[in-house]
């Protein structure tokens, strides 16, 4: 298992696009995603519990993966937050 804790950078917050980014990235990979944020655990590779997880500017995010692929599933998560989603 592999865990890394980001922060959401983008002013905009994780709203449709960036969920949309994040799902299709983890959908990539054969290992189980989650994202957690407080006391809230969502799959993922479900557009809905990104969406769901209302994740504001500022908002500290658990990425967790476990299985074939972990690190590098992890990685690339990692950097979908450090570009911004490419929004800025």
């Amino acid at each position: 298992m592999v865990e890394q804790i980001v922060i959401v950078s983008n002013r905009a917050g994780i709203h449709a696009r960036p969920a949309a980014m994040l799902v299709q990235a983890s959908k990539e990979f054969k290992c189980t995603i989650y994202l957690e944020k407080g006391r809230d655990r969502i799959n993922g590779k479900s557009i809905m519990g990104v969406i769901t997880l209302g994740a504001a500017y500022g908002t500290p995010i658990k990425i967790i993966a476990e299985g074939e692929g972990e690190q590098e599933a992890v990685e690339t998560i990692v950097r979908l937050f450090q570009s911004k989603f490419e929004e800025e």
